[in-house]
C-alpha cells in the first residue's frame, strides 16, 4: 500500500466557496442591456470589438458590455486586493459580459466588505501569496527537468497550483520531492509544448541580421534616446536591427532570455516611435498606458504572421519551460498566436499589457499564447512608455503583480522591516534584480536593496520618491541580498514584489 501524499491528477478540485449575493441566471443578459445604456469613457480601439466578437464567439452588445464591465471593475479589484491584504486570494471575471467581479479570501469576515464594493465573494483555503510560495518551490523542483513540465502557473479559480506535463508520473514525483503542500497542486495532463515564436512581427517587423525576424512590442523612451521594447528571445545585446524596409534601424541594448524573455532596442533618428500599435485592418490602436488588467478581462495581441486576435487572461506568474530554460513571471491568455508573432504587442482596449513570448497551437484550431509583462521591461531597463499622454510617464508601479516573490505586510509611522521574511535571499548568478513596493494612498514608504559585504549591510540602490509607491532596477554580482521597506510619513499595509536573476 503506497504511503505517498495523495496529488491530484486530471480533475478539478472544487473549491469550498461561499457567494453571497448570487446573480440569477438572466444577470448577464441584463448586465449587458445596462452597461450598453452608460457612455463609455474610453471608446474601443478600431478592430477590438469585431475580433472580440470573432474570436470569444460573442454578440456585439455582450462585447460592448464586457469592455465597459471591465473598465468598472478593474479598479474596484485592486482596491479590494490592498485591503483583505494577506488575506486576498485572486480576483477574476466572470460571464461573457464580464458582469461580475469575483474575489477569494481566506476569511469569512471580509465577506460584508467585499460585497459592499460591489464583487462577489468566495472562500478559499489558500491565499494568493501562499500559492506563489507553493509554486516556486515547484519551479525549482522542476529546473533541469524542461520534458517532465512545460509550464506551471497559479490558478485563482482553483485556489491551485497547475502543472502542466506530459509525463505525469514524473510530474507527480517532482511536485513530492519539492516538499510542498500537495493539496496545494494539481497535475494535468498536457501536450502544451510553449516554443518562442520566431521571425515576424507585432505592429511593425524589424529584421536582426539578414536571416531572423522579430515583432516590435511598444515603443519607448530612455532621456532622449527613442526604441522599442520587445521579447528576449528575438536578438543578443549588441545585434543590429532593419526596418520592414530594410533600412537601418538600431541596436539592442539590453537582452534577457532565458529566466525572462525582454529586450530593448535603441534606434536611429531615421525612426520616430508613435504610440500606436498595429490593428491588423490597415489601422491603429492608441497606447494610453500599462494599467495591468485583471485575470479574466479582455486582450488582444499583435502580429503579422496573424494579424490581430484577442481573448482573456487567464493566469499571472507563470513558468514555462522552453527547450532553451525556463522564463518566469509570464502571463499566460487564450489568445492565438504562431511562429512569427513574437515580440509583439499585448494591449487591453489602450493599456499595454506586455510582450509575447511563446505558445503552443495556431491561429486555425487555437491556442495558448504567454507574454511577458510590460512593466517588468520597463522596470528593469528604465524605460518610459510612449504614450498618447505626450510626455512620457515614468515606469508604472501599479499593483505590484507578476512578481515571482510577492510578500505584504504593514507600516506604522517612521517603522522599517526587512523582507523576505526578515531574511535574505541568495543571487547564484550576476544580473538584473528588481523590487516593487506598493504602499497606501497617502503615505510616503522607500524601499531600498542591501548586499552583504561579508561584514556588514549595504545599500547598493534606493527608491526614495514623496509617494508611497517605489521601484528599483540593479545589475548586481552574485551574494546575499535583502530589501528594506521603510515609513518615511503614514501607516498602512503594502506589497512588496521582486525578482532576482
Amino acid at each position: 500500500m503506497s504511503h505517498r501524499p495523495a496529488l491530484v491528477t486530471g480533475c478539478t478540485l472544487t473549491i469550498v466557496a461561499l457567494t453571497l449575493a448570487a446573480v440569477p441566471a438572466d444577470a448577464e443578459s441584463r448586465a449587458a442591456g445596462t452597461a450598453m445604456t452608460r457612455p463609455s469613457a474610453r471608446k474601443p480601439p478600431p478592430g477590438m470589438l469585431e475580433a472580440l466578437q470573432r474570436d470569444l464567439h460573442l454578440s456585439s452588445s455582450q462585447a460592448q458590455a464586457r469592455l465597459l464591465n471591465e473598465a468598472r471593475l478593474t479598479p474596484i479589484a485592486g482596491q479590494l486586493s490592498k485591503k483583505l491584504g494577506s488575506r486576498f486570494g485572486g480576483v477574476w471575471l466572470r460571464g461573457n459580459s464580464a458582469h461580475t467581479l469575483v474575489v477569494a479570501t481566506t476569511s469569512a469576515a471580509d465577506i460584508p466588505e467585499i460585497i459592499g464594493a460591489g464583487a462577489q465573494a468566495e472562500i478559499v483555503t489558500r491565499s494568493l501569496t501562499e500559492l506563489a510560495k507553493v509554486k516556486e518551490k515547484i519551479d525549482q523542483a522542476m529546473i533541469g527537468k524542461p520534458l517532465v513540465s512545460g509550464a506551471r502557473y497559479v490558478d485563482v479559480k482553483r485556489n491551485k497550483v497547475v502543472v502542466l506535463s506530459p509525463k505525469v508520473d514524473d510530474a507527480v514525483g517532482a511536485v513530492l520531492s519539492a516538499g510542498v503542500d500537495t493539496g496545494a497542486v494539481l497535475v494535468l495532463p498536457s501536450t502544451e509544448a510553449p516554443h518562442p515564436l520566431y521571425d515576424l512581427v507585432g505592429g511593425n517587423a524589424y529584421f536582426i541580421g539578414t536571416t531572423s525576424r522579430c515583432s516590435i512590442g511598444f515603443p519607448v523612451v530612455k532621456g532622449a534616446q527613442n526604441g522599442f521594447v520587445s521579447a528576449g528571445h528575438c536578438g543578443t545585446t549588441g545585434a543590429t536591427t532593419t526596418g520592414f524596409n530594410r533600412v537601418a534601424q538600431g541596436v539592442f541594448q539590453g537582452s534577457s532570455f532565458p529566466n525572462n524573455d525582454y529586450s530593448w532596442v535603441a534606434v536611429n533618428a531615421n525612426w520616430t516611435p508613435t504610440p500606436t500599435v498595429d490593428n491588423g485592418e490597415n489601422g491603429t490602436v492608441p497606447v494610453a498606458g500599462a494599467r495591468v488588467a485583471i485575470e479574466g478581462a479582455s486582450v488582444c495581441r499583435s502580429g503579422s504572421t496573424t494579424d490581430w486576435h484577442c481573448g482573456v487572461i487567464q493566469q499571472r506568474d507563470a513558468s514555462v519551460t522552453y527547450p532553451q530554460g525556463t522564463v518566469f513571471g509570464l502571463t499566460r491568455t487564450n489568445v492565438c498566436a504562431e511562429p512569427g508573432d513574437s515580440g509583439g504587442s499585448f494591449i487591453s482596449i489602450d493599456q499595454a499589457q506586455g510582450v509575447t513570448s511563446g505558445g503552443s497551437g495556431d491561429c486555425s484550431t487555437g491556442g495558448t499564447t504567454y507574454f511577458q509583462p510590460i512593466g517588468e521591461i520597463l522596470t528593469a531597463y528604465g524605460l518610459s512608455l510612449r504614450t498618447t499622454a505626450g510626455n512620457p510617464p515614468p515606469p508604472a508601479t501599479g499593483t505590484c503583480t507578476g512578481y515571482p516573490n510577492t510578500f505584504t505586510g504593514s507600516l506604522t509611522n517612521g517603522q522599517s522591516v526587512y523582507q523576505p521574511k526578515n531574511l535574505y535571499y541568495y543571487s547564484t548568478v550576476g544580473g538584473v534584480h528588481t523590487g516593487c513596493l506598493d504602499g497606501p494612498d497617502g503615505a510616503d514608504f522607500d524601499l531600498y536593496l542591501q548586499k552583504w559585504s561579508g561584514n556588514a549591510w549595504q545599500t547598493v540602490a534606493t527608491s526614495d520618491s514623496a509617494g508611497p509607491d517605489e521601484k528599483i532596477t540593479y545589475t548586481g554580482t552574485v551574494g546575499y541580498y535583502r530589501y528594506r521597506v521603510t515609513s518615511w510619513a503614514g501607516s498602512g499595509a503594502y506589497t512588496l514584489g521582486f525578482k532576482r536573476p
